[in-house]
């Protein structure tokens, strides 16, 4: 990557109008860096607004947050690094990269919690100031790794970065913390140098940020512009390194993590129903920053409640549904716990809503801030009782967009509570997103019930089962609703075995009859084979350049990706028997597989990782190779 003085020879140099040599650039295909540091360092900070830069230059992007748990662990210390990895690229890529080429690691700890995953010969740039005798001891290291050559390896560059950022703020009249919290825009403006990233939308954001302090702002913009500036005056990189645009569709994009592309689709899908939004929920990682977005969104019909607890904030959330709103809830794996038996009361009284559960690591609290794809079975079976439901889960941070606008569909269609699968890798990692175009998104109709005359609460529409949507105090239509089980039509409370098991079947047979409408199901690569990766959710990334890397081989692997999970494409079973063998990876240990296993008794086999972290495509990659081997 960088550094080697040799490598200037590979580029010819270039010269400003006045003439003076400029060291010279190289080209890159892609390039994956990781920003580490203390929580309170600022790295995610920095990660987004190299991403952004990045997204401006046109390049392919993919984000990898990683931060901790804790609110702020002891400073210096491996439970309190944080980490933002990204990838970009000239070309297509899927996930945020298995190793990083750069590692920045801002103290001891940071270095000491990532090392495992630098590859020999990369770049690692340090702040060598933070790396004190206490530093050291304190992220479990024996001796200093900058001279005790265990780092010999790698390409190491020591920046005094603590101190080229008090010069760049000297006689501003700001105290060590200020200028301390400052360090995190001198490493951006050292690598927006190296890289030759764009700065000006750095410069915009920090504008907006401490338009009310004045001084900060002025203090972020010299050490930002510092920073670039010792890139091109130092002696320690001999270049610098430019990653060209990739080819992508034209139209209008943005950057888009998917907690907020989830939150667009909703607001979508209420806008194109003409009906408000509303959103109940409790505050939990990872799921908060769909509550934070929407409360945005005041120009627009949409309502939000922090409610006390995971259960009122379902409950509330199934009221706003009774009463004509297009009704969500979000959460993760506690809080699905605890919104089952309220899940259970929105399919029993059959009223749409949105059950969104951006999932983590568990079980109980487990790892809050790290992804997992645990709730599969919970979804499926979660509840007392019969009480299926549709389940649709997202594969890409943009593609909770689409996930998010095709559930309030769903909900709406067939009168019905619908969950929505993501996890945390999903909700904050980031990708360009191909703004859609509004009018050429799929109608979603809302016609509620107006005529009492042979009204019946569960006299239901032939096609869709669906029962009619009845607004309260709507002259002629009032009607019971309630846990207790209902008469066929009526409503009304009975106690009938017959009448049970009329109802719990053809609210089944509603939810399998959504199967009717799920489009065939879409291999890559050839559509028989030795081999084809089933997947879902946040795996579709390292399993789609897994499969890449093996077809290229000349080896007959396909990939096949579901969006809808409850209920199945209908051609799935047949598609899936067209192969010799059927891989599933998963962040679990088997939950598809169990339902792929269960249902089409095929002798599928698993591949799972319940670490916290996402798949590498070269662990997928290396189970291909050996399945294939037998």
């Amino acid at each position: 990557m960088a550094v080697p003085p040799e490598a200037a020879g590979q580029a010819a140099e270039s010269h400003d109008s006045a003439g003076s040599a400029h060291k010279p650039h190289l080209k890159r295909d892609h390039v994956v860096i990781r920003f580490a540091g203390d929580s309170g360092d600022g790295m995610q900070l920095t990660g987004m607004q190299f991403t952004a830069e990045s997204a401006l230059a046109g390049n392919d992007i993919a984000t990898l947050p990683d931060f901790p748990a804790e609110i702020r662990a002891p400073q210096g210390t491996l439970a309190g690094v944080s980490g933002f990895q990204l990838n970009f690229s000239s070309s297509e890529i899927f996930t945020a990269g298995d190793e990083p080429n750069v590692l920045v690691a801002m103290n001891p700890a940071a270095l000491q919690a990532n090392i495992e995953d630098v590859p020999q010969n990369a770049v690692i740039i340090v702040d060598r100031e933070a790396f004190t005798d206490s530093n050291v001891k304190r992220a479990g290291y024996k001796s200093n790794p900058l001279t005790d050559h265990s780092l010999d390896k790698f390409q190491v560059i020591e920046v005094d970065v603590t101190k080229l950022t008090s010069l760049a703020v000297h006689g501003m009249g700001l105290n060590n913390r200020a200028v301390f919290r400052c360090r995190n825009m001198f490493v951006l403006g050292m690598l927006s140098w190296l890289y030759q990233r764009p700065i000006e939308s750095t410069l915009s954001y920090l504008e907006s940020r401490f338009k009310k302090t004045p001084e900060v702002l002025e203090a972020n913009i010299k050490v930002l512009k510092a920073g670039f500036n010792y890139g091109e005056t130092t002696e320690m990189f001999a270049s610098s390194y430019e990653v060209p645009a990739a080819r992508i569709a034209p139209g209008l994009y943005r950057n888009i993590t998917g907690n907020s592309a989830t939150a667009l689709g909703f607001v979508a899908a209420a806008v194109k129903s003409g009906r408000p939004l509303f959103l109940g929920s409790y505050p939990i990682t990872p799921a908060s920053d769909i509550l934070h977005e929407l409360s945005g969104f005041k120009n627009f019909p949409v309502y939000t409640f922090q409610a006390e607890d995971e259960i009122a904030g379902v409950c509330a959330a199934i009221g706003a549904a009774f009463g004509g709103s297009i009704a969500i809830t979000t959460t993760s794996g506690p809080g699905m716990n605890l919104k089952a038996e309220a899940v259970g009361l929105a399919v029993k009284v059959e009223l749409p809503m949105v059950i969104t559960d951006i999932q983590r690591a568990g079980p109980s609290t487990g790892m809050p801030t790290k992804p997992e794809q645990a709730d599969l079975l919970q979804s499926m079976y979660g509840r007392h009782g019969e009480s299926p439901i549709p389940i649709i889960a997202a594969s890409t941070p943009a593609d909770c967009f689409d996930c998010a606008y095709e559930a309030v569909r769903i909900a709406v269609k067939y009168m019905t509570p619908v969950i929505l699968l993501t996890d945390g890798q999903l909700a904050n990692g980031s990708e360009p997103w191909l703004l859609p175009d509004a009018d050429k998104l799929p109608p979603i109709k809302v016609e509620f019930a107006t005529n009492p005359e042979g009204f019946l609460p569960y006299n239901r529409e032939p096609e869709t089962l669906s029962r009619p949507w009845a607004v309260p105090g709507t002259k002629g239509l009032e009607h019971r609703v309630g846990g207790l089980s209902s008469e066929n039509l009526t409503g009304n409370v009975s106690y009938s075995p017959a009448n049970n098991e009329l109802m719990v079947r053809t609210r089944a047979r509603k939810i399998a009859g959504i199967a009717r409408e799920i489009p065939p199901t879409q291999v890559f690569g050839d559509a028989d084979g030795d081999l084809v990766v089933l997947g879902w959710g946040s795996t579709y990334g390292p399993i789609r350049e897994a499969v890449k890397h093996v077809r290229a081989k000349g080896k007959k692997v396909s990939h096949l990706h579901l969006r809808y999970l409850n209920p199945l494409p209908r051609d799935l079973e047949e598609t899936l028997k067209r192969f010799k063998q059927v891989m599933i990876p998963e962040m679990n240990m088997g939950q598809l597989l169990k339902m792929i296993r269960a249902d089409y008794l095929i002798d599928a086999f698993g591949f799972n990782k319940i670490q916290g972290r996402p798949f590498k495509v070269s662990e997928i990659e290396n189970r291909i190779n050996r399945a294939l081997e037998g």
